[in-house]
């Protein structure tokens, strides 16, 4: 289904600028943007797939991952497939790199209206916008995400951060909590690696806290990649100058899409990287894909807050976000 983008404008001779993500494609007419799903027709700019749905599940929040967003809870996830980077790394590479044009998509559109109603019949507290890119399916995240406060369901991004401040912006209203990718702390890694650069996925985590989203971060670490003390330091440094509390995910990597020649991340590595997120002074460091303790410890009394075991979550005294030991009060969207 085509449905009129939004956040483009024309320029001459007919070509179109896309002002939704970092790339500012300019697009000629007849032809498709880097993320292969916004076509410049007759000098207008459509997204190609509205609605189409190439997944969709009821997942604990855990697994997005949002340990700060409604512990415990369920998330609606769904996914159109498409991406502006090309992550050589890739997880959910069989369907995050399609494009419009070679996507095998049921011809059935699912409106909006369908995934609300689906949410709520399964009893999740939120949609999730995940697995591929939601900057990519913009258009139908956003009439969803609309609908779906209105019928009291949060919504949240899983992204890689490379959207502009005017999508950002556009979004803001009906986008409760993101989980960005932080995947790199250079440009020439973004760019070989992803096809993306740095500064916009920065931006990206700067505009969501300024505007009130709840933010956490997640990193791939990837072994020869961006695993030495330097890349990590930069990374967790530059969260904690944000924000001390806003929680840093350490996921680790497994040989994937054209990097299954890499061994796994090593458990020790992970423990490295959460060592380095402590000494920059963050205070909410989960170890991901990996079996690392991953619970919520008050940071001024060393109470156990939340304690997860894979993605049973379990919160004594049901945690308001505060600490019952203490009274510290726990940034996040909790009960």
């Amino acid at each position: 289904m085509r449905k009129k983008a939004m956040l483009w404008e024309k320029l001459s001779d007919g070509n179109l600028r896309c002002d939704l993500c970092g790339h500012y494609c300019k697009i000629s007419p007849g032809n498709f943007g880097r993320c292969g799903v916004r076509q410049n027709i007759e000098g207008r700019l459509f997204t190609c797939h509205y609605g189409k749905i190439i997944a969709k599940h009821v997942d604990p929040i855990e697994k997005k991952p949002l340990y700060h967003f409604f512990p415990g809870s369920r998330a609606y996830s769904i996914a159109a497939p498409g991406c502006n980077f090309r992550c050589s790394f890739c997880q959910n590479w069989d369907i995050s790199q399609q494009k419009f044009e070679k996507s095998d998509l049921s011809e059935n559109t699912v409106s909006p209206e369908v995934i609300v109603k689906a949410a709520k019949d399964a009893g999740c507290r939120s949609i999730a916008y995940t697995y591929t890119e939601p900057t990519i399916f913009f258009e139908y995240a956003y009439d969803t995400a609309k609908i779906a406060k209105e019928n009291g369901l949060y919504n949240s991004f899983i992204t890689n951060g490379f959207m502009t401040k005017e999508a950002i912006e556009k979004i803001a209203p009906y986008l409760d909590a993101a989980n960005i990718d932080l995947k790199f702390f250079t440009d020439e890694a973004y760019k070989r690696l992803c096809g993306g650069k740095l500064e916009p996925v920065l931006g990206s985590i700067r505009k969501m806290k300024k505007m009130g989203i709840w933010v956490e971060v997640t990193t791939l670490v990837i072994p020869g990649e961006n695993d030495s003390d330097h890349e990590l330091r930069g990374i967790a440094s530059f969260l904690a100058e944000i924000d001390t509390e806003m929680p840093w995910h350490l996921s680790r990597f497994y040989p994937a899409y054209k990097y299954t020649d890499l061994i796994p991340t090593p458990a020790e590595t992970i423990e490295r990287a959460i060592s380095i997120g402590k000494e920059a002074g963050l205070k909410y460091i989960y170890p991901g894909n990996i079996n690392l303790p991953a619970d919520t410890i008050c940071p001024d009394c060393g109470a156990y807050l939340i304690s997860r075991n894979e993605y049973i979550t379990e919160m004594p005294n049901k945690f308001n976000g505060e600490c019952a030991k203490c009274g510290k009060k726990i940034k996040g969207i909790w009960i």
